[in-house]
């Protein structure tokens, strides 16, 4: 049987809410055909993110991680494709930190992919009628540096690994113009990218691309 760990976050930034954690909260111990799914939460903090997922990965083995973030802003669910080598925080973590144009990773390469099959999951996921689309950028915040510092763990490691975006809860969209997702879509979409990431060793070939 497989196991795939999938990672929330704490509330940061003005939220007291946050949706992946609120997502994992559901997710522990849930079955998936040939394999369960298994949760660990995550604070939003520059290193210490890293080393709560590392932690968790040598405790609970995992075949495949997933690590979420919530994306303001997004209607969609949103793999990455990317991680890159740099910390450039807009706003200050969850223990007042706020760097500039730092390295994830001293000396580090300068971008991670995704070994997640993004596409098909992301298609998985349309063919259930929730919003979901490729996105090539993670941000330069925690999201980023979480995703980054995992996958530069993992080199080497028959681990699948890759970060995916959710959007807001509607509860935190109250502006009326601000877009969301319910919270029963998200664990759906999430089921359904562990389960697709457990059976698809290959992505499928399919353009997700941008102009610009």
């Amino acid at each position: 049987m497989k196991k795939v760990l999938i990672t929330g976050f704490d509330p940061f930034g003005e939220d007291s809410i946050n949706p992946t954690l609120e997502a994992i909260k559901q997710l522990q111990d849930y079955p998936l055909n040939g394999g369960v799914i298994v949760t660990c939460k995550v604070p939003v903090v520059r290193y210490k993110s890293v080393a709560a997922v590392i932690a968790a990965i040598e405790h609970e083995q995992p075949d495949v991680v997933i690590t979420l973030g919530q994306a303001t802003g997004r209607s969609a669910i949103t793999p990455e494709r990317v991680a890159i080598n740099i910390d450039d925080f807009r706003i200050a973590d969850n223990e007042g930190q706020q760097v500039i144009d730092q390295s994830v990773v001293e000396n580090g390469p300068a971008a991670y992919f995704s070994s997640l099959p993004i596409k098909a999951i992301v298609n998985q996921i349309r063919l259930a009628g929730i919003p979901a689309q490729v996105s090539n950028s993670a941000g330069t915040f925690v999201c980023n540096h979480l995703f980054y510092g995992v996958q530069h763990y993992l080199q080497g490691r028959a681990i699948k690994h890759g970060f995916i975006h959710v959007p807001s809860l509607p509860s935190q969209a109250t502006s009326g113009n601000e877009p969301s997702m319910a919270l029963s879509l998200i664990v759906q979409a999430l089921v359904i990218a562990a389960q697709t990431a457990i059976d698809t060793d290959d992505d499928i070939l399919q353009s997700a691309g941008y102009i610009c």
